[in-house]
């Protein structure tokens, strides 16, 4: 295992980096702190590494910036004694490095049983800056908050943003410009009906599905069968498919369990809630519950769903629900942000309700407002919130209307999309 580790070594200093897309996540090359890369495969969190080596590899030495991804299949099967051979790999290679910061970069290390163990005895015995990357939130937030606490800062990696996406289309953001401006809400239509992986961005129309479908499939292996042992390849899908043809509508369990039981498919209802924490664990779904103070009030609800991207409805579905795509738009700009949003309902529902600072806000989605009984609609259910959670303020994202409102002493902000995305960011 020692050859191999120095082969892989020697193998990513002769290799150049490849081409670079921007990204607004800034990875910070001499915190004092082990820094983790989080989120789903394919969204970048590897070239987020690259660029770090890049500018690395600017004031060091090459031989001081090391790469390896352990889900290279020359380091299988790999153990924690091994990480020593590692240790014991480089510095045979470079033993003037003994006095040096040495920088590592470990891609997918949580594939390998206790890596936190070595990370943290690294960390603590060589003189090195380490970087981490994993695409299970809690197989990496249960080590970090154990053997690792206080020793990171975690980065949460999601498919570009609008602003990215702006960026990579070479659009400046500069709305005030007539010109500008029609541009930005012409990607911005793109931008809601089209994946927003970084890779798809410059996939032709032909490769995206089978690219997208490649995707899933990769993520249902890797990261819900082999991580969990799931045997019923069947019912995995079946439930991935559910949930993103009903991505932004709230599900219920118990439809779910009849569905499959009329099926000849056995599985419990605690299975099916085991395996959407398994979804959204890997970043795939993120079921959004009912804001309450009561345990079994939110039990007792449905909890909505909304995806990763809108490419991966595509995949399971040839239906184009704009109204449905706009939301679930709006819920992962939020979720890049905050992880508690919760939908509120009263006499009407309200779409998502989130605490920045403390202070609570509530905010709906609606596609076009053209109507008078939607426009009420949707103003009255924020009315109603504000008076619940005695707030001042709520906002009500369109596609192209925008307006203040005052009502009852409550102010609404009717913002369009484009114009959210861009402020909120």
């Amino acid at each position: 295992m020692k050859e191999i580790f120095k082969i892989i070594i020697s193998d990513f200093l002769e290799k150049e980096m490849p081409e670079i897309i921007e990204r607004e996540i800034k990875v910070p090359l001499n915190s004092n702190k082990i820094i983790s890369l989080i989120g789903a495969r394919r969204t970048g969190k590897t070239f987020l590494f690259y660029s770090a080596i890049k500018k690395l590899r600017k004031e060091n030495k090459n031989d001081q910036i090391i790469y390896i991804n352990f889900e290279d299949d020359r380091l299988f099967p790999l153990e924690l004694k091994d990480f020593n051979l590692f240790i014991e790999a480089y510095y045979e290679l470079f033993p003037k490095n003994r006095d040096q910061t040495v920088y590592l970069f470990f891609d997918e290390i949580q594939n390998i049983e206790n890596w936190e163990k070595f990370i943290r005895r690294i960390d603590d015995s060589l003189k090195c800056k380490i970087f981490i990357t994993g695409s299970s939130s809690k197989f990496l937030s249960k080590e970090i908050a154990t053997s690792l606490r206080g020793r990171t800062i975690s980065f949460e990696v999601f498919p570009f943003n609008f602003t990215e996406y702006l960026a990579f289309k070479g659009i400046d953001r500069n709305h005030y410009s007539s010109k500008n401006r029609s541009k930005i809400i012409n990607a911005l239509d793109d931008y809601v009906n089209h994946s927003s992986f970084p890779e798809l961005l410059s996939a032709s129309d032909i490769e995206k599905p089978k690219i997208l479908k490649e995707y899933l499939d990769l993520i249902i292996y890797k990261d819900l069968i082999e991580r969990y042992n799931i045997s019923n390849l069947y019912l995995i899908k079946y439930l991935i498919k559910f949930l993103l043809t009903n991505t932004s509508n709230p599900i219920s369990i118990t439809k779910i369990f009849n569905d499959l039981k009329s099926q000849g498919v056995k599985v419990s209802k605690n299975s099916l809630y085991q395996y959407i924490e398994y979804l959204e664990d890997a970043y795939i779904l993120f079921p959004v519950k009912i804001f309450s103070n009561n345990v079994r009030e939110i039990q007792r609800n449905p909890q909505k769903i909304y995806s990763l991207d809108s490419g991966l409805v595509d995949t399971v579905s040839i239906k184009n629900d704009i109204g449905r795509r706009f939301e679930n738009i709006i819920f992962l700009e939020l979720r890049r942000k905050y992880k508690n949003i919760s939908y509120l309902k009263l006499k009407q529902e309200i779409d998502f309700c989130f605490k920045d600072s403390d202070k609570i806000y509530l905010l709906n989605s609606c596609y076009q407002i053209n109507e008078l009984t939607t426009r009420n609609r949707e103003l009255n259910s924020l009315v109603e919130g504000m008076n619940h959670l005695n707030i001042s303020q709520s906002f009500l994202i369109t596609n192209s209307h925008e307006e203040e409102i005052t009502i009852e002493k409550k102010t609404i902000f009717i913002i369009p999309l484009w114009k959210w995305l861009l402020q909120n960011n």
